[in-house]
């Protein structure tokens, strides 16, 4: 579709960017004033814990109903897309999921939480978003790499796609039951209308990028990856780019990650929620670290991040990204009742955002 767009002297990479931009300048916005945030729906705030949980699930309904709407009428086409594979690599997906998990409680944020959080003023995260992108490029091509191979090669063969709508015979059922029971426990979490319609409106972004990156910028003779929204991969792009723009091309990864830095930052200058924060013998730089490390590593073996195997993943219905999701929200259990346990009595070893 992409030669009908009129975009000459355009290509459809360069095209990309922009398009990557424009989402991610949505996503920043919307992300930094709803607080979007799965960890913190999880593990925040007891008096906040249901409703922001609620505006996640919303998001993530919206997201499980727009993908399988596009590609039930053919707008997208994910039967090459890493996350149906017939194999499933069952030990790095829990391993990396129970890592990811883990991080996102150490750093107070998962990958997306933090990356909004960068662009607000707060060095913590920035920081925390740097090491991450650092561990996880580490484990997709460098010294971490041998270990993710070896790691993936404990895969179980499915002999079909492993998505729920194989399983099924179709996408629309699993989807239709999903959705139905995510529905149920957003209305019953006690989240606001504006809360939930900024959470409809996150989910809504996923397939738009999904149909964006698979059909209107679709050109095949000069073809572009499929590409949902994430953080993982996005956030190595980010990072290799930066530092030798020279020697690669950015695309949609590039410009959302951008896009999110931008709309963020945004968002809390508009509503005078900007402001430096960095670390203090309050804010305990090593838990920062550790979390940004475990969730570089954690969000590659597992497939992705919160967003992009969790939103994206998980709504495409594939079976691989629910175990990783599942496995993230068991590793940031795991580890804030661990937190509790060895701080009780005593003020929080990882205090608020």
């Amino acid at each position: 579709m992409f030669e009908e767009l009129g975009l000459e002297g355009w290509t459809p990479l360069a095209a990309s960017v922009v398009f990557g931009l424009l989402i991610g300048v949505a996503f920043g916005f919307l992300a930094q004033r709803s607080r979007f945030c799965l960890r913190r729906g999880l593990v925040g705030p007891e008096a906040e814990r249901s409703s922001t949980l609620g505006t996640w699930l919303m998001a993530l309904a919206v997201s499980i109903a727009g993908t399988t709407a596009a590609s039930v009428y053919g707008f997208v086409d994910f039967s090459s897309h890493r996350l149906q594979s017939d194999s499933l690599p069952l030990a790095a997906i829990i391993a990396g999921g129970l890592m990811f998990g883990a991080g996102m409680v150490l750093a107070r944020g998962c990958a997306s939480r933090l990356t909004v959080l960068a662009a607000t003023g707060n060095l913590r995260a920035l920081i925390t978003i740097l090491v991450f992108a650092v561990a996880a490029h580490a484990t997709l091509k460098g010294v971490l790499a041998p270990a993710r191979t070896w790691l993936g090669d404990f895969s179980v063969d499915l002999g079909q796609p492993a998505t729920l709508a194989a399983m099924f015979g179709n996408a629309v059922i699993p989807a239709a039951l999903l959705v139905a029971l995510l529905m149920v426990v957003v209305v019953r979490s006690g989240a606001s209308w504006a809360q939930l319609a900024m959470g409809a409106l996150i989910g809504a972004l996923i397939p738009l990028a999904w149909v964006g990156t698979g059909y209107i910028l679709y050109d095949e003779f000069d073809p572009i990856s499929l590409q949902g929204l994430a953080f993982t991969l996005p956030a190595t792009e980010t990072l290799f780019w930066t530092v030798a723009g020279t020697a690669t091309d950015p695309g949609f990864g590039v410009g959302f990650i951008g896009g999110v830095l931008a709309g963020s930052l945004l968002a809390s200058v508009l509503f005078g929620d900007f402001r430096l924060v960095g670390f203090n013998r309050d804010t305990p730089t090593g838990n920062y670290l550790a979390g940004g490390l475990l969730m570089g590593v954690g969000g590659v073996l597992a497939g992705g991040c919160t967003i992009g195997a969790g939103l994206s993943g998980v709504g495409m219905l594939s079976i691989g990204a629910m175990l990783a999701l599942a496995s993230m929200i068991a590793g940031a259990l795991l580890t804030s009742a661990a937190l509790q346990r060895q701080t009780s009595g005593q003020s929080s070893l990882v205090p608020a955002e």
